[in-house]
C-alpha cells in the first residue's frame, strides 16, 4: 500500500519533512490526547482521524515510516512479481507469435533499483503526509512504557489517557540446527537482493515462501522449496493445494514436502539442508541462498507491556476483545501485534473499527469481518471465508460449484489456463461459505463473492446476475447455477 489517500486526499506529497522539534531531556511528560505507537497500516490513518476530530497526537517509530508492508513486504515484493511475470510473458512470447531477436534476460539491478524507487515513494508521501498534519507530532525512536498511560522515547516522556499499539511483527527463525553458523534471509533483506541466486533453497511453503519461490525462478534461479508439512499451503483444501504444486513445478520448482527433520549446514558451496523424510531416507539439498519462511512473531517483547500490565499470550500477541481494547482502559492494539489477522487489509480493518467506535458512535467488531486474502503466486489465488474442508468440520452440509480454468474462455484467450474456481455454499440456508479462485485475475474477481457474503444475500442473487463476457468473474453465476447435491 502507498500513503493513504483516504484519510487526508489534500495532503501535498512534495511538502518538505518537518524536523522533530528540539527535545530536552525531562521528567515532566508531554501530554497528547492520544499516543499511536508505530506508522504500519492502522496508525497513520488513524491519526490523521483523531487530528481531525481535534485531538493532539503523538506518532512513535523507531524504523521505516509505512511498516512491514511498505518497506519490506506488500509494495517491494508485488513490485518484484510485476517483474517476475514480464519475465514469465516475455520467455513465453513465442506461444503469442511474438518472436524476440535475442532471449530476454534479466537485469537484477534494474529490478532493484525499479522496486526502491517504488518504495522510497511511498515512503516518503507517508512521512511528508505525518510531518506535516496539523495536530500530529511525529516522533522518531523506541517506544517503551513507563506505566499503562505513559510512554518513554529516548529523553522524552509522553503521556496520553488513550494509546495506540500498532507495532507489527517479524519473521520467525527457529532451530534449525547450525542456523546461527550460516547465513540465511528473511522476507525483509530477500527484498534487498540485487542478484539472482544461483541456487535459492526456501524452507516453508506457504504464501511468503511460495512467492519469492516463483519470483526467483522467473528471474533465471534453481529453487528448491521445502515443507514440513504434508502438502503446501495446508490451510487451503487439497485440491486447490495440489493445483499450487504442479503450477509451480511445472516452472521448474523443485518441491520438498513431508520434511519432517530439518538441519541446516554449512557447505563449501554455500548451505547445506538436510532432510530426513518420513520413510527414512536422507537428503541433503545444497543451495547458494537460504530463505527463511516459516511464520511470524509480533514486535511485542521489546515494549515494556508488563509496566503498563497489558496481557499478552504464549506466542507474544496483544490479547484483545473484539473492539480491539486491551485488557488496559484505554489501550487498544492494532494490526499483526494483536494475533486477530495476519495482513495490511486487516490492519486496515482494525483501524476503520476503531476510529468508527470511538468517533462515529458505531459498534464495529472484528467478529463480524469475512476473512479474505490471497496468494500472489501467478496465476493468484483469491480466497473468501471457509474451505470445503472447513465447511465440513464446522458441521455444515454444503454444495459446491466448482470449474478448472481450462474451460474458462477468458484463462483459454490469455492463455493462462492453470487452477480452478470453487463456491462454497451452505445446503441449509443457500447462504455463500466461501470461495477459492486460483487462475489468471483471481484476487479481484473473488471481492464479487466477498460483496455477496458480505451483504448475507442466497446464492441465487449472484447466480441469476447478468455478467461481462469475456471475464474470468462471468463464471461465478455460471458454477452456482451448477451446484453438486448436499455433501
Amino acid at each position: 500500500m502507498t500513503t493513504d489517500p483516504k484519510a487526508d486526499p489534500k495532503a501535498d506529497p512534495n511538502a518538505a519533512p518537518k524536523a522533530n522539534p528540539e527535545v530536552t531531556p525531562s521528567s515532566s511528560p508531554r501530554v497528547f490526547d492520544a499516543i499511536l505507537i508505530g506508522t504500519g497500516q492502522a496508525a497513520p490513518a488513524l491519526a490523521g482521524r483523531l487530528t481531525a476530530a481535534g485531538m493532539t497526537v503523538a506518532i512513535v517509530e523507531r524504523g521505516l515510516a509505512g511498516g512491514t508492508c511498505v518497506n519490506v513486504g506488500c509494495t517491494p515484493t508485488k513490485a518484484m512479481v510485476a517483474s517476475a511475470y514480464a519475465a514469465r510473458l516475455a520467455a513465453r512470447g513465442a506461444e503469442y507469435g511474438v518472436i524476440l531477436p535475442d532471449p530476454p534476460r534479466v537485469d537484477m539491478a534494474a529490478v532493484k533499483a525499479r522496486v526502491d524507487a517504488i518504495v522510497r515513494a511511498s515512503r516518503t508521501g507517508l512521512e511528508r503526509w505525518l510531518t506535516g498534519m496539523s495536530g500530529c507530532t511525529f516522533i522518531r525512536g523506541h517506544a517503551r512504557f513507563e506505566s499503562a498511560h505513559e510512554i518513554r522515547v529516548g529523553d522524552q516522556l509522553l503521556k496520553a489517557d488513550k494509546i495506540f499499539i500498532n507495532v507489527g511483527g517479524r519473521a520467525t527463525t527457529p532451530d534449525f540446527g547450525k542456523l546461527n553458523e550460516v547465513s540465511y534471509l528473511t522476507n525483509s533483506n530477500m527484498v534487498a537482493l540485487d542478484e539472482v541466486p544461483r541456487h535459492l533453497v526456501v524452507i516453508g511453503g506457504s504464501y511468503i515462501g511460495l512467492e519469492f519461490a516463483q519470483i526467483f525462478r522467473r528471474f533465471g534461479a534453481q529453487v528448491t522449496v521445502v515443507e514440513k508439512g504434508p502438502r503446501l499451503v495446508s490451510r487451503e483444501d487439497e485440491e486447490v493445494s495440489a493445483q499450487i504444486k504442479a503450477i509451480l513445478e511445472n516452472e521448474g520448482i523443485a518441491i520438498r514436502s513431508g520434511a519432517e527433520c530439518i538441519h541446516v549446514q554449512g557447505h563449501p558451496d554455500g548451505v547445506g539442508i538436510r532432510v530426513d523424510c518420513a520413510a527414512g531416507e536422507e537428503q541433503e539439498i545444497v543451495g547458494s541462498h537460504l530463505l527463511l519462511a516459516v511464520g511470524r512473531r509480533p514486535n511485542t517483547d521489546d515494549l515494556g507491556l508488563d509496566k503498563a500490565g497489558i496481557t499478552t499470550n504464549a506466542a507474544g500477541y496483544i490479547e484483545v476483545d473484539d473492539q480491539l481494547h486491551t485488557n488496559v482502559e484505554g489501550v487498544w492494539a492494532l494490526g499483526d501485534c494483536n494475533g486477530r489477522g495476519a495482513f495490511t487489509h486487516t490492519a486496515y480493518n482494525d483501524y476503520e473499527i476503531v476510529a468508527a467506535n470511538l468517533l462515529d458512535g458505531a459498534s464495529r467488531s472484528v467478529a463480524d469481518r469475512i476473512p479474505a486474502y490471497a496468494l500472489y503466486i501467478d496465476p493468484p489465488l483469491g480466497r473468501v471465508g471457509m474451505t470445503v474442508a472447513q465447511a465440513h468440520k464446522a458441521g455444515k452440509k454444503v454444495r459446491v460449484g466448482m470449474r478448472p480454468m481450462t474451460r474458462v474462455s477468458r484463462a483459454i484467450e490469455k492463455g493462462e489456463t492453470q487452477g480452478s474456481m470453487r463456491v462454497v455454499v451452505d445446503a441449509q440456508t443457500d447462504e455463500i461459505l466461501g470461495a477459492a479462485i486460483l487462475g489468471p485475475g483471481g484476487d479481484e474477481a473473488i471481492h464479487a463473492v466477498l460483496v455477496a457474503m458480505a451483504a448475507r444475500m442466497p446464492y441465487t442473487a449472484l447466480a441469476r446476475t447478468m455478467a461481462i463476457h469475456p471475464t474470468i468473474s462471468e463464471l461465478i453465476p455460471t458454477i452456482l447455477g451448477e451446484l453438486s447435491a448436499p455433501s
